[in-house]
């Protein structure tokens, strides 16, 4: 199937419950009609197709996400989280055209637009701003992103969030959970049903504008003395439960910097990683959503900028302390100690077939492969995606015996994954050695 070029549009966000579930019973009926046609093709030149055959296609996927896509909200998000999380279980083509949910998402009409912010912050609001821009500079799951200017010369940012999207966050993961579950686009030996409540939880948090403003101005506190890197400014005033303001930063998309010099790009490959390094074994608190649209790059000062706190997830002590022995342990070859903190972390059952285990402990031996070695691990130069992709065919002989990890991990691996790509994109070097041993010098 050929990719398409998507192109954001102003579409009304379907927002009470009852327009939420017609839609998703609508594309229920959408693909019940693709399997009932492709049934009698095959009929009729003699097959005897399964289900799962008729259900696991490129043409129901694609109907999946272009709803989803539209209806924004917490169907669209579900449809990212399985695209994360269930994305090495499914068919590669099936799990590319998910993904896209991660990237795209249309806006809201100007008509919707003005009575969520008339219902915020009331029908004169426009006398507080010199210049507000209707057209949105960024569109997402949850809410859209306009640039403002006060009227005392503030340069801001305004993120608004699709109406309906907090009312119907657990009705919205229960039936597009069933809806792939129908369509067949996850295996039914996959048991969801802890991601889907940790979803539910995650994204009344991210729903929550005042919360995310709270984890803005936490971040900003932790990095306020730090001069390569920049979070804007929470404007509390403006601020409400689906409405959050903060400076306007200045800056072009991180990737731009893929034409830059290669020192260039090293650099800031250098600064996110040993970010993310403190995130996890400093703060125990990470942003982990690692679009690539939350991170912007300022050209004249060097500095990074960091958006989207929404997706903030703070993690227990003794989850670092493990996952730090799992990495202590592979860099120094040690497979017995890798094996036990793979288990208690959750990675490992201790019911595992020993050929699932062997092949799981292959796949953390490559993925710790790059903080083994002495010199900057080169990541446009590298074959280990490829060498990765291939010991994870080995985990499909043993798909019936799959089960999710810990949710801790998914989010954790979901920000790995993430800047692994930006840094591969970027065709960066870095001396990822340098970076981790400090955090591995402490605890269990």
């Amino acid at each position: 199937m050929s990719q398409r070029r998507f192109e954001s549009k102003a579409l009304a966000v379907p927002s009470s419950r009852l327009s939420r579930l017609s839609r998703l019973g609508g594309l229920a009926s959408a693909i019940a009609g693709n399997v009932a046609a492709d049934a009698a093709r095959r009929f009729v030149r003699g097959e005897r197709p399964r289900m799962e055959d008729l259900l696991l296609t490129p043409a129901n996927a694609q109907k999946l996400a272009d709803e989803l896509a539209r209806m924004r909200g917490a169907a669209m998000k579900v449809g990212q989280l399985i695209s994360m999380d269930a994305g090495d279980l499914l068919p590669a083509e099936l799990a590319d055209i998910l993904a896209r949910l991660r990237a795209e998402a249309h806006h809201m009409p100007w008509v919707q637009l003005r009575r969520v912010l008339n219902q915020a912050w009331g029908a004169d609001w426009r006398q507080n701003f010199e210049t507000f821009d209707t057209h949105p500079i960024a569109a997402a799951s949850i809410g859209q992103v306009h640039r403002a200017r006060t009227r005392d010369g503030r340069d801001l940012a305004i993120k608004v969030q699709y109406p309906g999207v907090r009312a119907s966050i657990d009705s919205d993961v229960n039936n597009v959970a069933a809806l792939i579950r129908i369509a067949g686009l996850i295996p039914k030996t996959v048991d969801i049903a802890p991601m889907l409540e940790e979803a539910k939880g995650q994204l009344h948090e991210e729903a929550d504008y005042e919360y995310e403003g709270r984890r803005l101005a936490e971040f900003g506190a932790l990095l306020a003395n730090n001069p390569d890197f920049v979070v804007p400014a929470l404007d509390p005033d403006l601020t409400r439960k689906n409405i959050l303001a903060m400076d306007f930063v200045d800056g072009v998309p991180i990737d731009a910097l893929e034409t830059a010099p290669q020192a260039e790009r090293d650099r800031a490959m250098t600064l996110l990683i040993g970010l993310l390094f403190r995130e996890l074994f400093e703060f125990r608190l990470m942003q982990t959503d690692p679009n690539f649209a939350n991170y912007r790059y300022a050209p004249e000062t060097g500095r990074i900028v960091l958006l989207d706190f929404g997706a903030t997830r703070a993690f227990p002590e003794e989850f670092v302390a493990l996952y730090r022995r799992l990495l202590r342990s592979g860099m120094e070859g040690d497979r017995a100690g890798l094996r036990d903190a793979a288990r208690n972390i959750g990675f490992l059952s201790p019911k595992a077939p020993a050929g699932l285990e062997r092949a799981m402990l292959d796949m953390f031996e490559l993925s710790i492969e790059p903080l083994r070695q002495q010199e900057p691990f080169d990541f446009g130069a590298s074959d280990l995606a490829l060498r990765l992709r291939d010991a994870g065919m080995a985990l499909a002989e043993h798909r019936e015996h799959c089960t999710l990890p810990p949710m801790d991990t998914l989010f954790l691996q979901r920000k790995f994954g993430g800047i692994y790509l930006l840094a591969t994109r970027m065709r960066a070097r870095v001396a990822l050695r340098d970076l981790i041993t400090p955090h591995l010098s402490s605890g269990v």
